[in-house]
């Protein structure tokens, strides 16, 4: 099982010292938090995609990119690409770049973002969310997996004889999960081409988590890729620890207070009852991720926010330490305690290129 993080790359005032930091300190802290990421164990290291205020993160193959020279094992991902607004020839380009950059240690996330105006400064409609993310990505694909792709649709112009460059690494194409957090078409459309389905359910009742989850490994079966446990799940969580739980909540409760999605609606008690957050101490932290595989069962990727609402540079790698020390290694052993044999890990370049070469030897004609 993988663990990680995530970043949407917020520039948000410090609830505690009244402090906003810089863009540029904003986005050498995410290039930290990922080298912490690293150095500590963790898998995973992933960013969001937004275009507008107060968030910085708008290129996201610039910033892993950059990353990518300055660490050497951890996977870069994305916790959303923007399927709809961004051109899929674009997306197949830059992402294949960065794969050779990364050597294979590059997978992403699919989502349309959250963010209505995001549509038009793009020359979208928000009205086709839906089908700009079935026609886009139904176009990635083939640009991923065809040397020359003939295609034409409905929201761009079409492609004749077209070759996108560079050519994903080792003819492999870098693995995708598709994000969602209430639309059961992206589920859907995850289970029908076998991809991954990663719920970020950390503004959401885990009933509500469940029933998505439950969607997309039925159809994932429907399909023919495996048994609905075979199916590729991540979740998202976000955590704030101190070995103290009353220095916890003490110190976050400012940071809930002042958020825009999380504060002005249910006390943070009651929040952290219905969602992933856990303020407390680290064994907190470990008995609330366990209790996730009761409703999204053996799942397969785990990512944590950890920097977000204003939430210093400090204060961010200190959480990631204990995530390292204290956390994650428990999470290990008892996520793998009677994991069934025939549950598969979250895919990586490596594995994904031993599977296409097993399927090449299997089909192969014998030599005469």
């Amino acid at each position: 099982m993988q663990f990680g993080i995530f970043t949407v790359g917020d520039v948000t005032t410090d609830p505690n010292t009244g402090r906003t930091p810089t863009e540029r300190e904003r986005i050498k802290a995410m290039t930290a938090i990922a080298q912490k990421a690293e150095e500590v164990g963790l898998d995973v290291f992933a960013t969001g995609e937004h275009h507008n205020r107060p968030f910085v993160p708008s290129s996201p193959t610039t910033l892993l990119g950059y990353i990518a020279a300055r660490t050497e094992r951890i996977i870069l991902s994305t916790s959303t690409t923007l399927i709809t607004t961004n051109d899929p020839v674009k997306i197949a380009e830059d992402y294949a770049m960065l794969q050779h950059l990364a050597d294979g240690r590059v997978d992403l996330m699919m989502g349309r973002g959250n963010t209505g105006p995001v549509y038009p400064w793009f020359g979208k409609d928000i009205r086709d969310g839906i089908s700009l993310a079935v026609e886009n990505y139904a176009l990635l694909r083939r640009l991923w997996r065809e040397d020359v792709v003939n295609w034409e649709g409905k929201f761009r112009t079409p492609l004749q004889g077209f070759t996108s460059t560079p050519r994903p690494l080792d003819g492999v194409p870098p693995f995708v999960w598709h994000g969602s957090i209430r639309s059961p078409e992206i589920a859907e459309q995850a289970a029908y081409y076998g991809d991954g389905f990663f719920h970020n359910n950390i503004f959401w009742p885990k009933e509500h988590t469940g029933k998505l989850i439950d969607l997309y490994r039925e159809r994932y079966a429907h399909y023919g890729h495996g048994t609905p446990e075979q199916a590729v799940v991540g979740l998202g969580g976000q955590v704030y620890m101190r070995h103290n739980s009353q220095d916890a909540v003490r110190e976050f409760r400012p940071v809930f207070d002042h958020s825009p999605v999380m504060g002005g609606g249910l006390s943070m008690e009651e929040y952290m009852r219905q969602t992933p957050l856990t303020v407390g101490t680290p064994d907190q932290v470990i008995e609330k991720t366990l209790s996730f595989r009761a409703y999204a069962g053996d799942y397969q990727r785990q990512l944590f926010v950890v920097d977000g609402g204003g939430i210093p540079l400090k204060t961010a790698l200190e959480q990631i330490d204990l995530l390292g020390e204290e956390v994650v290694p428990v999470l290990r052993e008892e996520f793998a305690r009677n994991r069934p044999a025939d549950v598969p890990d979250a895919p990586t370049h490596a594995s994904l290129l031993a599977a296409r070469e097993a399927e090449r030897a299997a089909t192969a004609e014998p030599a005469v």
